[in-house]
């Protein structure tokens, strides 16, 4: 059994089949995911409404992932100023990509992994650009 890190084992399988460049999706309970062969494989954390959080899933992953770019809906400015400050705090300066909620919806059909939170406040989504550690 592993002693520390993330524990769900399709997760933890689904991580470390990642490699530089790939995308992971991390979002809220409503962002709408393509379902079926083309769409990209789910790990579903979601129990009740807001567990698990979007922070705590996002700093998990961050503790087990290198990242080298982020993008989020631009959408959250407005209407999620928690996420928004949580985004900025992770991914300072240049770090995060804003790009409108449309075309970051569309980029989840192009992930590498989605990873579904509990999470009910609005735009609380991120997509995660994988590094190297060299």
């Amino acid at each position: 059994m592993k002693r520390s890190g993330i524990f769900n084992r399709r997760l933890s399988g689904a991580l470390a089949e990642l490699g530089h460049t790939d995308t992971v999706m991390v979002c809220d309970a409503g962002l709408p995911i393509p379902a079926g062969p083309a769409g990209p494989p789910v790990v579903d954390l979601a129990f009740v409404a807001g567990v698990p959080s979007f922070e705590q899933v996002l700093r998990g992953l961050l503790d087990e992932l290198v990242i080298e770019g982020a993008t989020a809906a631009l959408e959250v400015r407005e209407h999620n100023p928690s996420a928004t400050a949580l985004l900025d705090g992770l991914f300072p300066g240049a770090g995060l990509e804003l790009v409108p909620h449309e075309a970051l919806k569309g980029r989840t059909a192009a992930a590498r992994l989605v990873v579904r939170t509990g999470e009910v406040r609005p735009y609380a989504n991120v997509l995660l650009r994988c590094g190297v550690p060299f």
